[in-house]
C-alpha cells in the first residue's frame, strides 16, 4: 500500500457508507490530498461545493467527534516534511501534478488482479461497447480505436440522447456481456443513467473514473480510479488515458489471436500503404 497522502484518504475513507455530498467531499480531499491537512471546514466547503455543516457531517461519519479531530488526525499521519519543489509558474506546477497522478496509478498498479480481472470481462464480451461522453469521449474513442485492432466487434457509445439506452440494448441482444466506461469530470447525468440501464441489462460494468468517489461508482462492478489535473482552466485527463492502455494489454492477455490480428493488419497497411516511413 502506498504511504502518499491520497492513499491515507483513500484509506481512511474506504469502508464507511458515505451519502453522495459526502463523496464529494471525499473526492475532493483526495485531489487535494496535500493540503486536506490544512484546510479550514469552511475552505473544504467552498472547494468541495457543498455547506459548512455537511464538513462537520462527513467528519462525524468517519468516527471524529468533529472537522478540528479529523484535520489534527491528518496533520499526525502526514510526512513530517515535504519535498514539494517551489515551480516558477502555473503550468510547469500542472505538469508536476500531472507527474503526481502517473506515481499515484503506477503505486495503485502494484496488485495488478483489478486490472487483469477487468481485462479478461472486457476479452470475453462479443461485442464490447465502450461508453464516454463529454469529457470522457476522447478516452473513450482512443480506447476503442486500438481495441478494434484485436477485438472482433468494439462499438464506440460517445453520444448521448434518446439513441444510448437504444445502443446498450442492441449489444445486450447481440451478445454483450460487459460495458467499459471513462468517466471524467463534470459527471453527466446521462453516463449515470446508461450505467444504471446497462446492469439492469445483465452487463458487468468496468468503469475508470477519476475517484472511487465519482457519482458512477455506485454503477459499476468493478471502478479503476485514476486522477485527473485541475490545476489549468480544464482538466488534464493523463493517468485516465494511461490506465485505458494498460486495460488495452491486459484485454490482448485475454484474447489468444490478438498478436495474429496485430500482425494481419500490419500486413495490410503495408500492402495499402497505409502510413509513411
Amino acid at each position: 500500500m502506498s504511504d502518499s497522502p491520497a492513499a491515507r484518504l483513500q484509506v481512511l475513507f474506504e469502508g464507511h457508507r458515505l451519502t453522495p455530498t459526502q463523496r464529494r467531499i471525499a473526492h475532493c480531499m483526495v485531489r487535494r490530498a496535500a493540503d486536506a491537512p490544512f484546510l479550514s471546514s469552511v475552505e473544504l466547503a467552498e472547494l468541495a461545493g457543498v455547506s459548512q455543516p455537511s464538513v462537520t457531517r462527513f467528519a462525524v461519519a468517519l468516527g471524529f467527534d468533529g472537522y478540528p479531530a479529523l484535520r489534527r488526525h491528518l496533520r499526525d499521519v502526514a510526512p513530517p516534511e515535504t519535498s514539494a519543489k517551489a515551480l516558477a509558474n502555473e503550468y510547469q506546477q500542472a505538469v508536476e501534478a500531472e507527474i503526481e497522478n502517473l506515481r499515484h496509478l503506477a503505486e495503485a498498479l502494484a496488485d495488478p488482479a483489478p486490472v487483469e480481472r477487468a481485462g479478461r470481462l472486457l476479452a470475453a464480451s462479443r461485442p464490447l461497447p465502450v461508453l464516454g461522453l463529454r469529457a470522457a469521449a476522447s478516452q473513450a474513442y482512443g480506447f476503442s480505436y486500438f481495441a478494434a485492432k484485436v477485438h472482433p466487434d468494439v462499438r464506440l457509445l460517445d453520444e448521448g440522447g434518446t439513441m444510448l439506452a437504444d445502443r446498450v440494448d442492441a449489444a445486450v441482444r447481440a451478445g454483450a456481456s460487459a460495458l467499459l466506461c471513462f468517466a471524467l469530470p463534470r459527471h453527466p447525468r446521462e453516463v449515470v443513467d446508461a450505467l444504471a440501464h446497462a446492469r439492469s441489462a445483465g452487463l458487468t460494468v468496468v468503469t475508470v473514473a477519476d475517484s472511487a468517489f465519482a457519482p458512477v461508482a455506485a454503477h459499476s462492478d468493478l471502478l479503476l480510479p485514476a486522477a485527473v489535473g485541475t490545476g489549468l482552466a480544464f482538466d488534464t485527463a493523463c493517468a485516465p488515458m494511461l490506465l485505458g492502455r494498460v486495460l488495452l494489454e491486459a484485454m490482448c492477455d485475454g484474447l489468444p489471436d490478438a498478436q495474429a490480428r496485430l500482425e494481419e493488419f500490419d500486413v495490410r497497411a503495408a500492402a495499402r500503404g497505409l502510413f509513411v516511413e
